[in-house]
């Protein structure tokens, strides 16, 4: 039905296309040919308007100067339309048209199509993507099949952390030691290893073992088996999460995870997310900005990346509002006041982001700084003078802080 379908369409888009080349002399030949007809019939009735004295005798030769000169271009064109009717040539250019069409059409979708594909509804490709999740290979699997570091070991090196791993054999509950082989596995290469040293760290933590202390074993985990997130790593993902859901490691492995059993849609959107809460110097935001852009055409999103190292505006952390809604209002105030200037003086000795500019503008506002707050609208006006989002946000800033009441000192 699919290819039925597609070879109908492209026939009528050629025959739309090819039609006029076949008919085109013919219209241009009975169109020459009216305008023939039409310059001879003025010429006929000048000749009736001198009769009957509607124009002078010299009016109508100056007239018909202009009309047999039209007559005559009419009549060139008129012949060579006849020479291309003739022609043969454009009924072949109609069907060369007509071939490239088809093949360039079968040659994209060769391509860029999926041929023999069965049709895939929504509901059936996500119970296909939690399968592949279900059964996807083991971390132990996927280690087996990941092609050998190739990175250049110091031999001394080699033998020292050997030795190192041998006396934690019998020091199991050794912290320092076993944070030391983690580093020193992973500055080798040997990220199986390294893994496997940061599970005894994290046993030997227990419960106050740090949502980054589950995420760096599931990175190197992800390492060692080749960035293939494995249902082990996953785990240690989902515990990273649980202790603190905005870690930033594990949100990247978790939409790299979904990314690769075939939920680009989820995947697209936690690395959206992420990348517009991270700052240009985090870890990940090269890696997510080398990927998302696939997820957003895997997932049907148009999206357009950030400007490279745009940063975004950090709100205060969870500590910081769990403090906040225990202080005096007073305490608050000052708080917050504290925060205004700071983002000033900042933005006046080494400038910012118009979002920065838009903040410190509503913030000086709600502060009762009425008068600052328009000071540094009009400043922050010029200094984006050309540029237009810019200058929107700051013209919503301004009708935001109109809606902010008076604070009475």
């Amino acid at each position: 039905m699919f290819w039925l379908t597609a070879a109908l369409l492209i026939t009528i888009s050629a025959l739309f296309i090819a039609l006029p080349l076949t008919r085109g002399s013919l219209d241009d030949e009975g169109e020459t040919q009216s305008d023939v007809a039409f310059y001879r019939a003025q010429l006929d009735a000048l000749d009736k308007d001198v009769a009957r004295s509607v124009i002078s005798h010299e009016e109508a030769q100056s007239a018909k100067v202009e009309i047999s000169r039209r007559l005559l271009e009419a009549d060139k064109r008129h012949s060579q339309a006849e020479i291309n009717a003739a022609r043969p040539a454009r009924p072949l250019v109609a069907g060369l048209v007509v071939l490239a069409i088809f093949g360039s059409g079968i040659g994209l979708y060769t391509q860029l199509g999926a041929p023999g594909a069965q049709d895939q509804p929504l509901l059936t490709r996500y119970i296909a993507a939690e399968e592949r999740r279900l059964n996807r290979p083991s971390q132990a699997q996927a280690v087996s099949v990941a092609p050998a570091s190739t990175a250049q070991r110091d031999p001394e090196d080699v033998a020292l952390i050997d030795q190192l791993r041998e006396a934690l054999q019998s020091r199991q509950d050794d912290l320092r030691g076993h944070q030391l082989l983690v580093a020193n596995e992973a500055r080798l290469g040997r990220f199986d290893n390294a893994a496997q040293a940061q599970a005894q760290v994290i046993t030997i933590l227990g419960d106050t073992a740090t949502a980054q202390d589950y995420a760096d074993q599931a990175d190197l985990m992800v390492l060692a088996a080749n960035n293939y997130v494995s249902p082990e790593a996953e785990t240690a993902l989902r515990a990273a999460l649980e202790r603190d859901p905005n870690n930033g490691t594990a949100r990247f492995y978790m939409g790299l995870m979904l990314a690769q059993i075939g939920r680009a849609d989820i995947a697209f959107e936690t690395w959206r997310r992420l990348l517009e809460q991270s700052q240009p110097d985090d870890l990940w935001v090269p890696a997510i900005r080398g990927q998302i852009m696939q997820a957003a055409r895997a997932a049907g999103v148009r999206y357009e990346l950030p400007a490279e190292g745009a940063a975004p505006l950090r709100g205060p952390d969870q500590a910081a509002v769990e403090a906040a809604s225990e202080m005096t209002p007073e305490a608050r105030r000052a708080m917050v006041e504290g925060m205004v200037a700071s983002l000033g003086a900042r933005l006046a000795d080494q400038g910012g982001s118009a979002q920065e500019w838009a903040q410190l503008i509503v913030g000086r506002a709600v502060l009762g700084d009425r008068a600052g707050a328009s000071a540094v609208l009009a400043e922050a006006r010029s200094v984006f003078a050309g540029d237009p989002e810019a200058l929107a946000m700051f013209d919503q800033a301004e009708a935001q802080i109109q809606n902010i009441p008076e604070v009475n000192e």
